[in-house]
């Protein structure tokens, strides 16, 4: 849902609506940030931040994503892995959806 007060939202086969953030950031071409949560994070959340700046002919689009050391690492979504091993993977998640986007 675009604009201040929209929501990123996920639909199940089944219909169901999972809201997996809302925006607390609005500022197009150049920035959106959001609250961000996997369904297993319970009441954790992160915050992510994307900027768009302009290369040459291109857009450069650069995803920040806090707050990872706020999910405990008891928690089932760490899967037991230590803050660093956690981060990683999500940082090699982001980087594999970046690498579909066109361009």
């Amino acid at each position: 849902e675009p604009g201040p007060t929209g929501r990123l939202t996920e639909t199940y086969p089944d219909g169901e609506i999972f809201e997996i953030g809302r925006i607390t950031v609005w500022d197009p071409p150049r920035a959106l940030a959001l609250t961000w949560r996997e369904a297993s994070f319970d009441d954790h959340q992160t915050e992510l931040h994307v900027h768009f700046d302009p290369f040459g002919d291109r857009t450069r689009v650069t995803v920040e994503h806090y707050g990872w050391d706020t999910i405990p690492q008891q928690h089932a979504a760490r899967h037991g892995f230590p803050l660093a091993t956690f981060q990683l993977r999500f940082a090699e998640w982001w980087q594999q959806m970046l690498s579909g986007l066109p361009g």
